[in-house]
């Protein structure tokens, strides 16, 4: 079938997918710009615009755009822009979630601007030398084209999804759904391209097996001390724990001098640290494996708690020609091979001390974001609100605030709205004060007044 002749069956698809999300006949103009003579200028395109706009001619805002090719090659279809620019989704464009949510809808073959503000600056060159045919499109339109993607066969499952998704996307964004039905057909079609779960167990245990020192940074509640502490059943290792503090000193973690405080006379006595006891014991117990786990290790200066044991931490230091003195007579040239570390570190707590360059390349890390679990105590409607409204307003290191699956943990409803009441609210309002997420504070404080009728001001 000629590229031509899938036109009017396509555009009869997208139709149908539009009212299954949602779509009224009010919501939205259709354009259908695939006469012969926009085939010759090499601009055709049909989709839907704000409903304000014309039939016909320049239109401002986003819209659902189907670039047919006339042939049998490969078609387009995109998130764009109209060339008249903004009028009304200017605040809308701006928003981080409109590429966030975006991006993992676009296959390899695809593109997304950085910004969807940006109506300024032209496609890759690699993307339109992979698409000739579009030459003269790419012309007039390449620079209000924010989002790309490649449908090979409009007619094919395949190429149906993919319509299917930028329009469902296109749906969700103009508040299409109106019932539950509209929403679980529109989750359906975004979700044809969500990746396969991401096991953290299974990778953190592999970087452990591989780079032996490894650091899980993540939100509160992502659950990186009860990861951290599972690996050493994972790894058959004996678990030594510590938790550093701001106070922590060399002597606290690894060794010191104390006096002894019970004698009669004034005395002294070694006082050993967590480091110690679990490296002197991997040392003694060669054939045993050893894990330190050291919560919230960014909580101290870590460049006066680690000293000159710092050296030995070097990734895949065979020797050293230098033994470091841990403590009393206790000295090592290399760390042994049955010894591990997991460290903790909270990315939302920014008072706490930036880890330097040196111990980064020391370490493997690992981030641990929020997700859903299943289990009968987890409330997946309230995690999901907050996922949505993170996903959508938080820019850029605010996703580092977003509160992990931990906090939506709960024996009963009423158990989870003191959880939003005396846990979450207190938290996000402690967010804002600070200046955080403030894009997002209608959008929490409709949430709050929904679950637990209270207002996020006073």
């Amino acid at each position: 079938m000629p590229g031509k002749e899938k036109i009017e069956p396509t555009l009869e698809f997208v139709r149908e997918q539009a009212a299954k999300f949602g779509a009224k006949k009010d919501d939205y103009v259709e354009r259908n710009n695939t006469n012969e003579l926009s085939f010759a200028e090499g601009i055709a395109y049909f989709g839907f615009i704000e409903p304000e706009e014309d039939t016909s001619g320049p239109y401002h805002d986003l819209s659902y755009v189907v670039f047919p090719n006339p042939d049998e090659g490969s078609w387009l279809v995109s998130i764009g822009v109209g060339t008249l620019g903004f009028k009304n989704d200017y605040e809308l464009a701006g928003l981080p979630g409109l590429r966030r949510s975006i991006a993992p809808l676009i296959s390899a073959k695809g593109f997304c601007k950085t910004s969807f503000l940006d109506i300024e600056t032209g496609l890759p060159r690699d993307f339109k030398d992979q698409h000739p045919h579009f030459s003269r499109l790419f012309k007039k339109y390449e620079k209000v084209l924010p989002s790309l993607d490649v449908v090979e066969d409009p007619t094919s499952g395949e190429g149906k999804e993919r319509l299917s998704a930028f329009l469902a996307f296109y749906a969700k964004m103009r508040s299409w759904p109106t019932n539950a039905q509209h929403r679980t057909t529109v989750s359906a079609a975004l979700n044809i391209r969500s990746k396969v779960p991401v096991k953290d167990e299974e990778i953190i245990l592999n970087l452990l097996k591989t780079r032996r020192y490894v650091i899980l940074e993540g939100a509160p509640g992502t659950g990186k001390t009860r990861l951290a502490k599972q690996m050493s059943r994972e790894l058959s290792a004996k678990p030594f724990f510590t938790q550093l503090h701001a106070e922590t000193s060399y002597s606290d973690f690894i060794y010191g001098i104390r006096p002894a405080l019970a004698e009669r006379e004034l005395g002294y006595r070694e006082s050993f640290g967590e480091f110690y006891k679990a490296l002197k014991y991997a040392v003694d117990n060669p054939n045993e494996k050893v894990l330190l786990i050291v919560d919230e290790i960014n909580r101290a200066n870590l460049s006066n708690i680690l000293g000159p044991i710092f050296y030995l931490f070097e990734y895949k230091l065979d020797s050293s020609d230098t033994d470091i003195l841990i403590g009393g007579n206790f000295r090592v040239s290399k760390i042994p091979e049955n010894f591990y570390v997991v460290a903790t570190m909270n990315t939302a707590d920014r008072s706490l001390a930036v880890v330097d360059f040196a111990l980064r390349r020391r370490f493997a890390w690992y981030h641990l974001k929020p997700k859903a679990v299943e289990d009968v105590k987890f409330f997946d409607e309230d995690f999901q609100a907050f996922a949505e409204i993170f996903n959508w307003y938080a820019e850029g290191m605010e996703l580092e605030l977003q509160p992990g699956q931990g906090y939506f943990f709960a024996d009963s409803e009423d158990d989870m709205k003191n959880r939003v009441r005396y846990e979450l609210f207190p938290l996000i309002k402690e967010y804002l004060a600070e200046g955080a997420l403030v894009k997002a504070k209608e959008e929490f404080n409709a949430y709050f007044m929904r679950r637990i009728k209270q207002s996020l001001v006073e």
